[in-house]
Formats: C-alpha cells, sequence, structure tokens
C-alpha cells in the first residue's frame, strides 16, 4: 500500500440518489445534513417503521455531488479514482494508492463544500499540500455540527413532558430557523426533587459528544409558555451548529456570532423578559 494519508479529526438537489443502505421512509422525513446529504433518522425522533439492513449509521448521497468531486480528483490525479462517501466521526479524509488507482474516503460534508474548500481538498489528497491542509481543516471546524455523535445516547429519550412536547417544538424551529439541517436528539432531564433550595439553574445543555440537547424539566410546568421553552432549546440548537471559538486564550461558548444569531429568534426580548420575571419562581419549583 503506497501513499496512505489519513486526516483525523482535530433539501437535496434534485437528482439521482444513491443511499448507503436499503428501503426507507421518503426522504422529505429525513435529517438534511448538507444540500447533497440525508441521513437516515434516529427511530426514537421519527414515528414509523424503517426496513432497513443492519449497519448504521446509514446514508443518501447526491450522485451527481459524488461524481463531480470525483472528476476533481481523477483531472488532479491524472488517473482513476474510486471515492467513497462516509459519515465517520474521527477520519473525515484518508486515501491509498492500489494498483494505479487512488482510492479516497471522503466525510460527506466535503460534497457540498464551496469550491475553495474541494479545491483544497483535492490538492491535499493529492500532493498533501500544507496550505491546502488548513484550508480543509478550518472547513471540518466549522462544520463539526454535521459529523455524527461519538457516543451513542444510553437513556431513553422523554420528548413528550406533561405539559409541553420538545419534539414538536424543536421540529418548527429546525425548520423556521436551520432549514431542517439539524439532526441533533432532544429530551427531558431527569426530574429530581432539590434537596435545598436553588441559587443557580442550568435550563438547557447540549452535548456534542452524543448530539443531544436536554432541557431541564423544571420547565415542563402548565404556566411556562411554550415561546420560552422553544427560545430555551434555539439557544442550545445553535450550540450544535457554531462551534465555540478561541481568543486571548480562552474557549468562548457564546462568540458574538453565536450572539449575533441568538437575537434572530423571534421571541428573544419576550423570552429574557419573561426569564427575568420568573427566575425566582423556576428556582423554587
Amino acid at each position: 500500500m503506497a501513499g496512505q494519508m489519513v486526516f483525523p479529526f482535530a433539501q437535496p438537489p434534485p437528482g439521482r440518489l444513491s443511499r448507503a443502505g436499503g428501503k426507507g421512509a421518503p426522504l422529505s422525513l429525513w435529517p438534511r445534513v448538507s444540500r447533497a446529504v440525508v441521513r437516515v433518522p434516529d427511530p426514537r425522533h421519527h414515528q414509523f417503521h424503517i426496513d432497513l439492513p443492519a449497519g448504521q449509521p446509514q446514508i443518501y448521497v447526491h450522485e451527481g455531488a459524488r461524481q463531480a468531486l470525483i472528476r476533481r480528483l481523477e483531472l488532479a490525479q491524472k488517473r482513476p479514482v474510486l471515492l467513497s462517501v462516509t459519515d465517520n466521526y474521527r477520519q473525515m479524509i484518508s486515501s491509498s494508492l492500489r494498483e494505479g488507482i487512488l482510492q479516497a474516503r471522503v466525510h460527506h460534508m466535503f460534497l457540498d463544500a464551496p469550491a475553495v474548500v474541494q479545491e483544497a481538498l483535492v490538492r491535499y489528497v493529492v500532493t498533501q499540500d500544507r496550505a491546502a491542509s488548513l484550508v480543509v481543516g478550518r472547513y471540518i471546524d466549522e462544520n463539526g455540527h454535521r459529523i455524527r455523535a461519538s457516543r451513542p445516547v444510553s437513556t431513553p429519550l422523554t420528548t413528550q413532558g406533561r405539559t409541553h412536547d420538545l419534539l414538536s417544538l424543536f421540529q418548527k424551529l429546525n425548520l423556521s430557523y436551520f432549514g431542517g439541517a439539524v439532526d441533533a436528539l432532544i429530551t427531558w432531564g431527569k426530574r429530581t426533587k432539590a434537596k435545598k433550595p436553588r441559587r443557580t439553574i442550568k435550563l438547557g445543555s447540549y452535548s456534542a459528544v452524543e448530539r443531544l440537547i436536554r432541557i431541564h424539566p423544571v420547565l415542563d410546568r402548565p404556566w411556562v409558555p411554550r415561546y420560552f421553552i422553544s427560545y430555551v432549546i434555539y439557544h442550545e440548537m445553535l450550540h450544535h451548529v457554531m462551534p465555540a471559538s478561541h481568543g486571548n486564550g480562552r474557549r468562548m461558548l457564546h462568540p458574538p456570532q453565536f450572539l449575533a444569531r441568538e437575537r434572530l429568534f423571534r421571541d428573544y426580548e419576550r423570552a429574557l423578559a419573561w426569564e427575568q420575571a420568573h427566575v425566582t419562581r423556576l428556582l423554587r419549583t
């Protein structure tokens, strides 16, 4: 095996779709992780049966986008190319030369990458160009939300609460603000009775390794408005699609870009005002 390289992880367009899997439900029901790929949905979030062979996860790939990337590689390599599109969570790019054929495996995020990124990807695969690797690495960092969970969720998911349905709110937000592209999971957190009065409370959290949003069950009350719960969910969805930034030697969970996008939430000011007016009641609940 010669020339082996590995790059570690530091609404589909019209046309023919090829799938890594078997028969399934209509594509319109499935999470779209890019313009060229849809991922088989987690059955815990969709109440329909999917008859698929064993082996998860599975993705549908836009064949035209895959062939276009093959042509780019073949023009640069000047030899036949076998290209596999993956849904890996650790190894984003790998390639090797076998019997005169370039065999490459790339993560699906590159199928709809900007032309400058695809050009850098080709240079990296063909020549291991150092400048190209920086462009590719930056693109991976910016698209971490497209990478599947590295740790499966082991606890049952509970989305229908006593008062509020998290999944319904999540799906509406996903379509309204994210084009249906967020394929994170969501659940109510564990219901526990506080042993002493709370001084602080974390209403929502996002686990990147599980791709899981947890909402504090204190919000599952008739007096908590849906727009406020939607705001908390929206905030955690932003953590899914916007990586933390690094500046002045520290990690920023809420960089300026995050805060600017958070303010795009329709009931942003209303939600903040409600929280300020009811925070004491939430701490006592």
